[in-house]
């Protein structure tokens, strides 16, 4: 078949084009989705503590935790059921990405590295948690294990390709600095918040020199609104959220918030990142939640005393005879510091397609797929000689 000399090389160019890109609007096999790689604390993690010496309190690796049946057992996820990187992966058309430290685990769509109590500052609860600094080395590893396994230029596909997810701070600021005087001594509130978003920017540049161009971060919520901080609030447990710790968590929301787009400037070769605002999410279902649906926004479903903050969630803890609820999805809280899997559930869809007041400049949805347009190709310099 001869092609007709007036369709000139351009037209044929931008025809090809056009195809393209609407077999992958349309949903085709063309579009794959990312890997998806996690770095985090109890918010996150999937299991990985079930793997190592740690505290009763770090662990969720039995009853009730995992009680509403998705999973046949506990699998060491802080909630009723799943968590938010759960939900991503669904969304994203991946199966649920295992703990690093599950044996024989699948890492060929991912891994997840995330440790309950564990802080971007190594100082933040040490040797009984994986803290980020290792967190990272795990990654290392699994990037070493791909390229022998794959080969170099798979391997790289597969990183630059990647979505990385973190969350973690938390405990950075509870434990770590509210519960440690010592600290408090040595650091004022400010300067110890430079020092964590400090570690973090070091860890995100330690994995975009490794290949990672496209990150997700879940900020920090209110912390003093916890059902555990509620408790320990100086003022007494009826004063309300401990502002302190929220004072905290907003500093550190606002300094990661101001970091970010100056890495978008100094790492210029593809950075991309989907930011949060679960803070005020977060706080607008606790002061009401009727309005989505929920019917408790400061009581835990599981725990005692005063909002069942004491931690006593089952397993291992000092008094086993906790307190839980009929219907966790009734609560925001499930126990003394962890959300209900419907706040994961609800959190994770507005991470992934939600409006630009809760997450920005991009959404997972647009990482994970790296969806385009054609204007986005047409001004991109290096088709624009094309037209």
């Amino acid at each position: 078949m001869r092609l007709n000399s007036r369709f000139g090389t351009s037209s044929l160019i931008y025809a090809s084009l056009v195809l393209v890109l609407c077999f992958k609007a349309s949903g085709g096999s063309a579009e794959r989705s990312s890997a998806f790689f996690i770095f985090g604390d109890s918010t996150v993690d999937p299991g990985n503590n079930n793997y190592i010496k740690t505290t009763p309190e770090n662990q969720a690796n039995y009853k009730p935790y995992g009680q509403n049946g998705f999973f046949k057992e506990p699998t060491g996820r802080f909630s009723d059921g799943r968590i938010i990187v759960d939900y991503i992966a669904e969304y994203a058309k991946l199966p649920i990405i295992p703990p690093y430290l599950q044996p024989s685990a699948d890492y060929s769509h991912g891994v997840n590295f995330a440790s309950g109590g564990a802080g971007i500052l190594s100082t933040t609860n040490p040797g009984v948690v994986i803290d980020f600094k290792t967190q990272l080395e795990y990654f290392h590893k699994v990037q070493r294990s791909l390229t022998e396994k794959l080969g170099t230029a798979e391997a790289e596909e597969i990183i630059s390709n990647a979505v990385y997810f973190i969350s973690m701070g938390s405990n950075d600021y509870m434990g770590g600095y509210l519960g440690n005087p010592e600290m408090q001594q040595l650091h004022p509130p400010e300067d110890y918040v430079r020092m964590v978003i400090g570690n973090l920017t070091q860890g995100i540049q330690e994995l975009y020199d490794r290949g990672a161009r496209k990150f997700g971060f879940l900020s920090l919520c209110p912390l003093g609104c916890l059902p555990a901080l509620r408790v320990l609030n100086p003022k007494g447990h009826d004063a309300g959220c401990f502002e302190q710790a929220s004072a905290l968590a907003f500093a550190h929301n606002n300094a990661l918030q101001a970091v970010l787009p100056n890495l978008e400037l100094l790492l210029p070769k593809g950075f991309k990142y989907c930011n949060s605002n679960f803070y005020d999410w977060l706080l607008d279902r606790i002061n009401d939640p009727t309005k989505y649906g929920f019917k408790e926004g400061e009581s835990a479903c599981c725990g005692t005393g005063p909002y069942r903050g004491i931690f006593t969630c089952g397993g291992t803890k000092k008094d086993p005879n906790y307190e839980l609820c009929d219907n966790p999805s009734d609560h925001v809280w499930f126990d003394s510091f962890h959300p209900t899997e419907r706040i994961h559930e609800q959190f994770a869809k507005a991470l992934w397609d939600g409006p630009s007041s809760s997450v920005g400049p991009h959404n997972l949805e647009s990482l994970f797929f790296d969806k385009q347009t054609i204007a986005d190709v047409v001004d991109n310099p290096e088709t624009q000689q094309i037209f």
